[in-house]
């Protein structure tokens, strides 16, 4: 599939990153919509839309509340933001979207029969809908434009934004077309757009527009939404619910339980082919076709990566096996990094750095903890999630484990959510959703009917505003299953949660005292000497794995050792910035760049800001 994008963009189109500019083909457009490999071909391209192998396992780097990172996202730094900063208000993936749409359309040219000229349409109207929906989780409303806009016609070019019901109206058209339309159920490692796809995108879209408006005030939206919109949280809900049960009652999907190499969860992310049983859509990586990803390098990089790491707030939320809450268990806020890992949630191990963690390095597997030493991780919760267990791949660009983009889980964990939000979970909902995916992960107890209590740990610290206990475990579990995949930014927007952004502390592992040798994974060798202490100040024995201890009061980013009540200290990482999210919630939606507004007003033309900005 790499192959075949690289080579078909030579023959296809430049873009042009302006509405402004006309589009510069170097195909005549009969030769690509006079016959269906020429339409194949172009379609092809329309696949660099979706994120890459580099980019799609590192794309909540700064940007999430549950993960520490060495640089925060501008947009988070108090400040360091305004309209004047560069956004994403760029087009140029959907003029090659429209293009190809325009091109299908145009009958004097496109020879292709009616079914297969849908088929090709519907994988369109997938991309412009993708496309779309970023645009609405960036800005809300943005212009809809349904085909390549001429240069010379200002008018359309400067058209207002629309808004959010008209946006989220035409995903949906688009969508229910291409799930219509689209002939491809399936292909080699599921990398190809099929109707299961377009079912799936119609779901995550419509989740995220229902719960933003159920947990929002959108009296203020700009552009205003109009009285009496059908748009209603209960209708997208609705929606997101049937598609995502469309692809649940099709059984061609299941959850992976095969334990294979890395585990059931984990070899979702390790292995080079993808696990299409439950992937619906993937990054194929292949080291024959060179298509390499680079989280090896991300998150074992001091200097590459941004320092990626966990938050025991958030480790804290992985369930004991038996089903419990870690954090019922009397003196868990004091346990040793060994006894969080044990007899916990399966995938707390196969998604962070634990105590049996192992790395080949050389013709040997060695025992690794995590990397605070090297400032990797330094809150000492070590993403593995995605990466190769091989030190040779931690200093290049060269991981060829497939990434998935939507997978059978996520499409589990929309259901559940829809059918709560609109009350009409049933325990046979849960056991089949929520309760197969703690299955899975090796949990016993509380997979068949409804949780009745609330876990008050989960609420006080990340959603207080939420008492319903079936919808807080739906939260949990939809965090912990799609751990840094991309979604947690959108879920914290979409659930009105943004101060989790400012407020939430990135608190480390626990250790019992300050200069002393901590032995973290029981392995019988120290990994850490935390010292207040500057490394020049260090007996030798130690200077290798000293790890510099800032006070309460310095403005130097890095650790702190923060008292615990019961006893030691907890690991916190802090930025030499302050976190910031603004008491107006503007940051849910970004401002339309003000280059962008100037621009409409020199010509004439006025272009909606969002409130705030």
């Amino acid at each position: 599939m790499k192959k075949i994008i690289i080579s078909i963009l030579a023959i296809t189109l430049a873009a042009s990153c302006s509405l402004e500019e006309p589009l510069r083909v170097q195909a005549d457009k009969a030769d690509i919509f006079g016959s269906e490999y020429g339409v194949q071909a172009y379609s092809w391209s329309l696949y660099g839309c979706l994120p890459g192998l580099s980019s799609a396992p590192i794309a909540e780097s700064g940007v999430v509340d549950y993960a520490g990172c060495r640089a925060m996202n501008v947009y988070y730094i108090d400040g360091a933001f305004t309209a004047g900063h560069e956004t994403s208000w760029s087009w140029d993936d959907l003029r090659s979207v429209n293009y190809f749409l325009d091109g299908l359309a145009d009958k004097e040219i496109c020879k292709l029969d009616a079914a297969t000229t849908a088929h090709y349409e519907g994988l369109g109207r997938f991309f412009r809908a993708w496309f779309y929906y970023n645009k609405l989780k960036t800005y809300g409303g943005v212009p809809w434009f349904d085909h390549a806009v001429s240069s010379t016609d200002f008018d359309e070019m400067y058209r207002d934004r629309d808004n959010r019901d008209v946006i989220i109206g035409n995903i949906i058209k688009d969508l229910d077309f291409a799930i219509d339309n689209i002939k491809t159920t399936s292909s080699i490692g599921n990398t190809l757009i099929s109707k299961w796809a377009a079912y799936a995108l119609k779901a995550r879209a419509c989740l995220f527009e229902a719960s933003y408006r159920k947990y929002h005030d959108m009296s203020g939206e700009l552009p205003a939404i109009p009285e009496g919109s059908k748009f209603t949280p209960s209708y997208l809900y609705s929606q997101a619910s049937s598609a995502a049960l469309a692809i649940i009652s099709s059984e061609v999907f299941t959850l992976n339980t095969d334990e294979g190499v890395k585990g059931a969860y984990r070899d979702l992310f390790y292995s080079e082919d993808v696990l299409t049983g439950e992937v619906i859509l993937a990054l194929g990586a292949s080291d024959a076709e060179k298509a390499y990803g680079e989280a090896n390098w991300r998150f074992f990089s001091g200097s590459y990566g941004n320092s990626y790491c966990g938050s025991r707030a958030f480790i804290n939320t992985y369930l004991n096996a038996d089903g419990t809450p870690f954090t019922s268990v009397s003196g868990y806020s004091t346990k040793s990094f060994q006894e969080e890992f044990s007899n916990r949630d399966a995938r707390l191990a196969q998604t962070f750095m634990g105590p049996s963690y192992k790395i080949k390095s050389g013709n040997n597997n060695v025992r690794m903890a995590p990397d605070i030493v090297n400032n990797v991780a330094p809150t000492g919760y070590h993403i593995i999630k995605f990466v190769l267990d091989s030190s040779w791949y931690n200093d290049r660009a060269r991981n060829i484990n497939s990434f998935p983009l939507i997978r059978y889980a996520e499409i589990l964990l929309i259901y559940a959510e829809a059918r709560r939000e609109l009350g009409t979970l049933t325990d046979a909902d849960w056991a089949a959703t929520i309760g197969k995916l703690r299955q899975r992960a090796g949990i016993s107890g509380g997979l068949f009917t409804r949780p009745t209590t609330v876990d008050s740990y989960l609420q006080q610290t990340f959603y207080p505003g939420i008492n319903d206990p079936v919808l807080l475990e739906i939260r949990r579990e939809r965090a912990i299953e799609l751990f840094y995949e991309g979604f947690r930014r959108d879920d914290v927007n979409r659930w009105g949660c943004g101060k989790l952004m400012e407020t939430l502390p990135w608190i480390g592992i626990h250790f019992a005292a300050l200069d002393s040798p901590v032995d973290v994974n029981g392995d019988g060798t120290a990994d850490y000497y935390f010292s207040t202490k500057n490394n020049s100040e260090v007996t030798s024995l130690y200077k290798n794995i000293h790890v510099k201890i800032y006070s309460d009061d310095s403005s130097e980013q890095g650790l702190r050792a923060k008292a615990n009540p019961a006893g030691g200290f907890d690991l916190e990482y802090k930025l030499s910035v302050n976190r910031k999210w603004y008491d107006d919630d503007r940051q849910y939606t970004y401002p339309v760049p003000a280059n962008i507004v100037a621009d409409y007003q020199l010509r004439g033309y006025t272009l909606t800001q969002n409130r705030g900005w």
